[in-house]
């Protein structure tokens, strides 16, 4: 007996996101080397529809990896340079005056960087915080606030940001509040002996590979909305749910880890962070609903920034990731019922 046509249509829906999600891995992995995990963290975080920080120590690619990004889709890109002397309308825009029919003078808005689809924002924690906090409204909602009008921001839109680790001479930590606007944090570590072998040969040779456009900013948009229909069962909402109470000290069933070394855990939009990247990791796979190996491989991206270590986590230098091993390792999964 053949499947319902409702069957065969999402089935060949999940088909073409998983081949174009590849099809944009492959072009960035022409470019990019190494850095797989790092890659399809960034992907999965953009065909969520939400905003990534990338942290490493200059050089390591970071900036090369977002402009790649850029590259393979067909998207409007915009690269702000985070100074200690930037100000936040030169992220936003301005209201200029301009001599109007008759001599009369007029408002005009002039338009900042912000307004792309992808929008680098290199080095956010070189700037002062009143500053980082320019593009926070943007985050969120996707809008503009300039004198009392507010603009909207074009679809899709999404903040790829870079930073340099905080212990670096002439960084600002990231307020909390913005942090959370990120979906995910992602590490970029330092590459081994073959791929700094590969970067070599890329990069001092007669010919430097160039990634080309696979995907469009409508087609990012329909995957987008088809991961937003991923289902996701009761007990691996739980589950989702379960982890993230988790990251809090005061919940009684929270690791040791937790209790000694946590001050805040996670806020809500954690649970949102994992829900919307387990379910690109699941079309990815080629299923049509949400797995708990799915929610698992996202949870460190997904939360690493959303815990705020006490006075004794940071004295001892606990890294939030090893926190979240013992969450994962003390939270049991929720049985189906």
């Amino acid at each position: 007996m053949s499947e319902p046509a409702e069957v065969q249509d999402v089935e060949r829906e999940i088909e073409a996101f998983g081949a174009d999600y590849e099809r944009m891995a492959g072009e960035i992995a022409r470019v990019i080397v190494g850095h797989e995990e790092v890659v399809h963290q960034v992907l999965a975080c953009v065909l969520a529809g939400g905003h990534a920080l990338l942290e490493g120590v200059p050089g390591i690619g970071k900036t090369l990896l977002v402009r790649t990004m850029a590259a393979v889709s067909d998207l409007a890109f915009s690269r702000i340079q985070f100074t200690p002397d930037l100000m936040p309308a030169d992220i936003t825009g301005t209201n200029l005056v301009e001599a109007a029919d008759g001599g009369a003078k007029a408002f005009r808005f002039q338009q900042g960087p912000i307004f792309a689809n992808l929008v680098l924002a290199d080095e956010i924690n070189r700037a002062t915080p009143k500053t980082q906090s320019a593009v926070l409204e943007a985050m969120q909602e996707r809008t503009v606030s300039v004198a009392r009008t507010t603009h909207e921001l074009p679809r899709p839109f999404f903040v790829l940001a870079t930073q340099n680790p905080l212990e670096m001479e002439g960084t600002y930590p990231l307020p909390e509040a913005q942090l959370d606007r990120f979906l995910f944090k992602v590490r970029v570590e330092m590459p081994g002996v073959d791929d700094l072998v590969t970067i070599l040969d890329r990069t001092t040779g007669a010919d430097t590979p160039e990634a080309e456009k696979v995907a469009s900013g409508e087609r990012i948009l329909g995957m987008r909305s088809l991961a937003r229909r991923v289902p996701a069962a009761r007990h691996v909402q739980e589950y989702i749910a379960r982890l993230v109470r988790a990251t809090h000290p005061a919940v009684p069933d929270a690791p040791e880890a937790v209790r000694k070394y946590v001050r805040y855990g996670s806020s809500p939009r954690g649970a949102q962070a994992i829900a919307l990247g387990a379910k690109v990791l699941a079309l990815r796979a080629g299923r049509a609903n949400v797995a708990f190996e799915d929610i698992e491989q996202v949870v460190l991206p997904a939360l690493r920034h959303r815990l705020i270590l006490s006075f004794e986590g940071q004295a001892d230098g606990v890294d939030p990731d090893d926190i979240l091993r013992e969450v994962l390792a003390a939270t049991e999964r929720a049985e189906l019922v």
